[in-house]
C-alpha cells in the first residue's frame, strides 16, 4: 500500500482528504504540483498551477484541493510533460489534454496555453484511447486497436513521422509500426519508444546519447526496431529523461541510453548506444520504474527487494544498490531530482477493504498466522482455516489423526521455496505471479495436489512465457503433467518455430522417445513435406 504522505504535498492534506484518494500523480519542474482522483471518480488539483498545468481555468497557484470537473469519468491514463501539460485517457476511451502548449502538444490545433481540460478528438473521433504519454513537449497516444499518435514538437523526429515539422493535431504514427499492433507507448524527454504485442521494440527520436538503442548516436525520425532485444519478449517499457529500461518476460532487465549519472546501471558513465543487461540474472525482476523527467533507475525483484541507482539525491549511483523501501515509488519521492511520481499511483485503504483483500493481506503475517512451513531454511505463515477452506489437500492433511496436525512447522522438501509460496499466496489471492520456468515446478505441484484451477493458470503462465529457447522444455513438462492443451499449444509453437527450436538446447536434451514422437506428430501436419 503506498502512502502518499511520504510526499510532502500530500503531508499537508487533512486525514478525510487523503483517505479519499484512489489515484495521485505528482509532477512539475520542481515537483510542485500534484493530482488526486477520489473513489467517486472526482479529480482534484492543487499547487503553484506553472502554465496553467492545474487545469482550474486560471494560472494562481493553490495549497487547497480544486476540483476539475471531468463529469464522474474514470481516469485509467495520466501522464505529464515538463512545461508542463498534462494529458489524460478515461475509461470510456475520451481524451483531455491541459496546461503549457507553446508547440501545440495539447493537440487542439492551436499553441495557446491550456488552462482548462479540453477534449482532443481531431483524428481520434472513432479512436478509444486507451494509454498516454508525454516527453518534454510532445504527447502521444495508444489507441484500443494497438495505434499510436502523436503530436507537438517535432524537433528531432519524436513525432514518427519522417520529418522535423511539429503536428498540430494527432497524427498516426506509421511507418514501421504499419500494421502492428502496440500494446504500450512511453517518452523520454524528446524520444518516443513503442512496446509491441509481440515483445518488439520500436523507437524513433532524439538519438544522442543512445536512448533509442539501435547501436547508434543518430536522430531517427521514423521508427527503427532494437534489433538487439531481437529473440526476447519485452514485457514492460519505460523511460528516463534520456535513458530506457525494458523487463522481459524471464525477468531479466536491460538498458540503455544516457548515462552520466549511471542511470543504465553498467557501473560507468558512458553512454550506451545498445541495450545491455543489468542485474544478475538470479535476480528475477518484475517491476521497473523511470521517469522521463528524472536521470533516476528503480527495480523491484520477485522476492520484493527495490533497488535504485542512476541520479540519486544529487549522487551518482552506478550499480543497482539495494534498498529498504518495499516499492519503487518510494524511491521517486525520496531520491529522484524532482520529486515526482513515475507513474500515476494507486492506492489501497484498510478501512475499504473488501473480505478478499483482507485475506490477501493476512498471507505470511506471522502476528495472526498458527503455522508455518518450513522450505530451504525459510518460513511460510499461514492459516490452517484457510488451508482447509481452500485447499483438499490440506483438509484431508488437518485431520486429528494425521502427524502434521499436531505439527506447528512442517518441513517441505519436495519443492523450492518460490514455489511452495506461489502455491500458499494461491490460496489466498487466487492468483499467480510467476516466470515460465517456475511456473513448471508449480504445475507439477498443482497436479500432485489435484488442484485443477491451479494447473490452469499454470498452463497459461507457461504458454504466455514461451520462446524458442524453452519451447521443448514447456513441451516435455506438458506431457509430464497431463497439461493436454499446453501441449498442443507447445506442440503447434514448436511447428511454427521449428527452424530456431531445433537449433536450441533444449531440443538437444529430449528424451528419445518424446523426440521420435514429436517427429512423428509433426510429418502428419505435413512439416516435412519431402
Amino acid at each position: 500500500m503506498i502512502d502518499f504522505s511520504k510526499w510532502p504535498q500530500f503531508a499537508m492534506l487533512s486525514p478525510q482528504e487523503r483517505s479519499s484518494i484512489r489515484q495521485a500523480c505528482v509532477f512539475g519542474p520542481s515537483a510542485n504540483e500534484a493530482i488526486f482522483i477520489t473513489h467517486d471518480n472526482e479529480l482534484f488539483v492543487f499547487g503553484l498551477n506553472c502554465n496553467g498545468c492545474l487545469g482550474t481555468g486560471d494560472s494562481l497557484s493553490t495549497m487547497v484541493p480544486k476540483r476539475v470537473d471531468l463529469q464522474g469519468k474514470k481516469v485509467v491514463s495520466l501522464s505529464f510533460g515538463s512545461g508542463p501539460h498534462v494529458l489524460l485517457a478515461t475509461e470510456d476511451g475520451l481524451l483531455y489534454a491541459w496546461g503549457h502548449n507553446s508547440y501545440s502538444q495539447l493537440g487542439t490545433g492551436s499553441s495557446n496555453l491550456g488552462l482548462s481540460p479540453v477534449p482532443v478528438t481531431c483524428n481520434l473521433q472513432d479512436k478509444k484511447v486507451v494509454e498516454v504519454a508525454c516527453g518534454s513537449h510532445h504527447s502521444m497516444a495508444l489507441t484500443q486497436n494497438g495505434e499510436v499518435f502523436a503530436w507537438g514538437c517535432n524537433s528531432s523526429g519524436q513525432m514518427g513521422s519522417g520529418s522535423t515539422a511539429n503536428e498540430r493535431y494527432p497524427k498516426k504514427v506509421s511507418g514501421c509500426l504499419q500494421g502492428k499492433t502496440v500494446v504500450s507507448i512511453t517518452c523520454g524527454q524528446t524520444s518516443s519508444m513503442a512496446l509491441l504485442d509481440n515483445g518488439e521494440v520500436y523507437g524513433w527520436g532524439y538519438n544522442a546519447n543512445g536512448q533509442l538503442g539501435v547501436g547508434n548516436n543518430r536522430n531517427q525520425h521514423s521508427p527503427c526496431l532494437l534489433t538487439a532485444l531481437r529473440g526476447l519478449c519485452i514485457q514492460q517499457l519505460c523511460s528516463g529523461y534520456g535513458h530506457c529500461l525494458a523487463l522481459t518476460d524471464e525477468g531479466l532487465l536491460y538498458a540503455w541510453g544516457a548515462n552520466t549519472f549511471g542511470q543504465v546501471g553498467t557501473g560507468n558513465g558512458s553512454p550506451q548506444l545498445s541495450p545491455v543487461q543489468v542485474m544478475a540474472e538470479e535476480e528475477r525482476v518484475v517491476e521497473i520504474a523511470a521517469c522521463h523527467s528524472t536521470h533516476t533507475s528503480a527495480a523491484k525483484t520477485q522476492t520484493g527487494q527495490v533497488y535504485m541507482w542512476g541520479q540519486c539525491l544529487g549522487q551518482s549511483i552506478v550499480l543497482p544498490h539495494l534498498t529498504h523501501f518495499t516499492n519503487t515509488d518510494e524511491v521517486f519521492a525520496f531520491f529522484a531530482t524532482p520529486s515526482v511520481t513515475w507513474r500515476l499511483q494507486s492506492v489501497e485503504h484498510d478501512d475499504v477493504l473488501t473480505a478478499a483483500q483482507a485475506l490477501k493481506n493476512e498471507f505470511d503475517n506471522p502476528e495472526t498466522a498458527d503455522l508455518k512451513f518450513s522450505i530451504d531454511g525459510k518460513y511460510i505463515y499461514v492459516h490452517k482455516a484457510v488451508l482447509k477452506i481452500r485447499c483438499e489437500h490440506f483438509r484431508l492433511m488437518f485431520q486429528s489423526h494425521w502427524t502434521e496436525d499436531q505439527q506447528q512447522v512442517i518441513e517441505i522438501g519436495q519443492f523450492s521455496y518460490l514455489v511452495y509460496r506461489s502455491f500458499l499466496q494461491f490460496l489466498y489471492t487466487d492468483a499467480v505471479d510467476l516466470l515460465a520456468e517456475d511456473a513448471i515446478s508449480l504445475l507439477e505441484l498443482a497436479t500432485s495436489y489435484c488442484e485443477n484451477r491451479l494447473k490452469r493458470l499454470c498452463q497459461q503462465i507457461i504458454s504466455r512465457g514461451i520462446t524458442v529457447k524453452n519451447a521443448f522444455t514447456l513441451l516435455s513438462a506438458a506431457k509430464q503433467f497431463n497439461a493436454e492443451d499446453l501441449e498442443e499449444f507447445c506442440f503447434r509453437y514448436c511447428v511454427n518455430h521449428l527452424t530456431l527450436v531445433t537449433q536450441s538446447e533444449a531440443f538437444w536434451l529430449m528424451d528419445g522417445e518424446m523426440l521420435k514422437e514429436f517427429i512423428s506428430r509433426a510429418s502428419r501436419c505435413s512439416v516435412f513435406k519431402n
